[in-house]
């Protein structure tokens, strides 16, 4: 009898022995899989975070608008009129007229003392500066004094234009050159900073 318990002692000590090692297997199989999935998946999410670091900024305009007409005022009078077949505006705050920018600045009786036109005009905010491109010209409403360039700022906040281009102004039947100016905003006063020279318009 007692031979018999300790055959079956021994048979369940055989068992107990190899169940646990079975479940040791499982255990660290299911462990290894566990690991290898949690990495694939740790690795797609990389791979897609890497893949929305790398989209392209969107670097166009935020909103697009046609047939611009907007007056610009200061101490509650309007000081300058803008017109525009198209007007761009920038998450920075810059703007862009890409097809051209007309502008008339105003005195405080609301009377035309200059007028302004350009192919292209782009504003920054950072700078709270206008440049224009291509095709410039600024007339003085009252003397017809007229400047033609191919580059000018306007700073709204001091008042004035200003290049380092070639330009030329046309007034009393006399062509000015030079390049480089500055010319206060109605245009009725202004320096040609390197001047090559005037023709008579009366002797052409």
């Amino acid at each position: 009898m007692k031979q018999l318990n300790l055959k079956e002692d021994l048979l369940i000590n055989r068992f107990k022995t190899y169940f646990q090692t079975v479940m040791t297997i499982v255990h660290d199989r299911f462990f290894i899989w566990a690991i290898i999935a949690l990495l694939g998946f740790s690795g797609f999410s990389c791979e897609d975070k890497k893949d929305v670091l790398n989209l392209p900024v969107f670097e166009g305009p935020l909103l697009s608008m046609d047939s611009i007409y907007t007056k610009m005022s200061d101490s509650a009078r309007i000081r300058v009129i803008l017109k525009a077949p198209k007007q761009n505006n920038f998450e920075s705050g810059d703007r862009e007229w890409p097809k051209g920018l007309f502008l008339e600045y105003l005195d405080k009786d609301g009377t035309i003392l200059s007028t302004f036109k350009a192919d292209v005009v782009h504003y920054s905010a950072k700078d709270n500066l206008y440049k224009a491109e291509g095709n410039v010209v600024v007339t003085n409403t009252e003397t017809g004094d007229e400047l033609n360039t191919e580059e000018l700022f306007w700073d709204p906040t001091k008042e004035e234009f200003f290049t380092e281009r070639f330009v030329t102004i046309e007034a009393d039947d006399e062509l000015h050159k030079g390049e480089g100016l500055r010319a206060d905003q109605d245009f009725s006063s202004y320096k040609i900073l390197r001047p090559q020279g005037t023709i008579y318009l009366e002797d052409i």
